[in-house]
């Protein structure tokens, strides 16, 4: 079996194609670095397709890859979900012009940007906090009913599932109830590509496109044997019209698209088609013996693994098995000494944030990998002692909003330090990347613990960025 359809035709082509009289620039003929594949990084010439027009190899590459992931129909991108995000919102909202959006508070700053570039009303959802990690639970049905109801007729409802930390929402029955509404769903589902129905007997269950989302946008290569900044979007139903989102990915998208990008979009598809099975079953069985080896952790904390039951998130639906949320707030330790601590025995991890640090797997890992984190884990365990006290939780309140976010980015603004600003309303975006969910977002409130619960996190390693304010304590707020 050919698991690289594309990779090869464009092999195919750089062997036989004519002289290139056009882009770009290396002709093939000059590598800009070593390793790269210049002999495949070809523009739109007959032979190849075209992305935005696509009528062969690459259409016949996304028809594979909508079966794969059971879409009705499914786009390659390859810039990120952050272009399917905006692409995906303004088709949404162009398709029912004049209305409103409901969205989670704990969306990725993309959805906020398309909620600014198309000056948006918003309806916001506010999940519950998880008091032992201090992350986003998940959106309840009951919340996305009781939005519906104060928005009818919303543009569409946007929510992320699973979430950066791996919490995932009910995302069938928050479909069930747009759907009653005639409200399109729209999933940031970045984090879970590998939820496809080929993984679902090893326990991946719960993802957008079975669960019957409108428009999915994933990214492979967060968790998938693909290249940085591919993405997919995938739609069932037609509440917003494919002709709508092909006219938003011509906006959102480069008119130029990397094919050695597009091609390992393609080879992800294949390879999963070929072995997925098998790796997903391998990747189940790692994470079953990381659980048994850390169940003996004291202090240390992994959130869903190990003795800590689900049971003792009730505010969490389900979570990824595959994100390893480890809290070092029992044992003194903030994520990012314990990221250091982790560094020295040999692995980077993917985030720390307060008291977390985030360790992400992947069926591509190393057979021993979690096996031996397991036991690194252990050994600060055991080294570690009681806090005096504990670690405060990283999210600081969100704020109430007062105005629309296109409003307050417009409107005049000054500079305050952020210890003065409790009360008045943002001008700007203020977060911690990774995850990148605004913890302010310009129109909102400054609440009064605000200020200190920003301060406890730039205290405990995290770095606060900010749109606007050029200094960590200083916030831009209407004037």
């Amino acid at each position: 079996m050919n698991t690289h359809l594309l990779q090869t035709r464009l092999e195919d082509y750089a062997a036989a194609a004519p002289y290139p009289l056009h882009m770009p620039g290396h002709k093939r003929r000059v590598n800009p670095a070593p390793g790269l594949p210049a002999a495949w990084d070809v523009t739109e010439v007959p032979g190849v397709d075209d992305l935005h027009e696509a009528q062969g190899i690459l259409a016949d590459a996304m028809n594979r890859a909508a079966a794969l992931w059971g879409a009705q129909r499914s786009w390659f991108l390859v810039n990120g979900s952050t272009g399917g995000i905006l692409a995906a919102i303004r088709a949404a909202a162009l398709t029912r012009p004049g209305r409103p959006i409901v969205c989670a508070r704990n969306c990725h700053k993309s959805v906020y940007h398309a909620i600014e570039l198309n000056a948006l009303a918003v309806e916001w959802m506010t999940p519950p906090v998880d008091p032992a990690f201090g992350v986003y639970g998940s959106v309840t049905p009951a919340q996305a009913a009781a939005a519906l109801d104060r928005c009818p007729g919303a543009a569409a409802l946007v929510l992320t599932s699973p979430t950066y930390e791996g919490v995932l929402s009910d995302v069938a029955a928050i479909a069930a109830l747009c759907h009653d509404r005639d409200v399109p769903l729209i999933v940031d589902e970045a984090h879970g590509a590998h939820y496809l129905p080929l993984a679902q007997p090893f326990g991946w269950q719960g993802g957008a496109v079975a669960a019957g989302a409108d428009l999915v946008i994933q990214s492979p290569h967060k968790t998938l044997p693909s290249l940085t900044q591919t993405a997919l979007l995938h739609q069932n139903g037609g509440r917003i019209p494919a002709a709508a989102v092909e006219r938003q990915l011509d906006v959102f998208e480069t008119s130029s698209p990397s094919y050695p990008l597009l091609a390992s979009l393609d080879g992800c598809a294949g390879l999963l088609a070929a072995h997925g099975t098998q790796w997903f079953a391998a990747w189940r069985e790692r994470l079953d013996r990381f659980d048994r080896a850390v169940a003996p952790l004291r202090r240390l904390r992994v959130l869903c693994h190990g003795t800590d039951a689900a049971k003792s998130h009730p505010g969490i639906f389900r979570h990824d098995g595959g994100k390893l949320l480890v809290s070092g707030a029992g044992a003194g330790w903030t994520g990012a000494a314990l990221a250091d601590r982790l560094r020295r025995d040999g692995f980077e991890t993917e985030m720390a944030c307060g008291a977390n640090v985030l360790a992400m797997t992947s069926p591509c890992d190393a057979e021993d990998a979690l096996d031996r984190l397991a036991a690194a884990l252990l050994a600060v365990d055991a080294a570690s002692a009681a806090p005096a006290a504990p670690l405060p939780p990283p999210l600081p309140e969100p704020g109430a909003a007062a105005c629309p976010i296109a409003e307050a980015v417009r409107r005049p603004a000054v500079t305050l330090p952020l210890a003065q600003a409790a009360g008045r309303v943002a001008a700007e975006y203020l977060w911690a990347y990774p995850p990148g969910v605004p913890l302010i977002a310009p129109g909102e409130r400054i609440p009064a613990g605000f200020a200190a619960a920003a301060a406890a996190l730039e205290s405990s390693g995290t770095r606060l960025r900010h749109t606007g304010a050029t200094l960590p304590d200083q916030i831009s707020v209407l004037a």
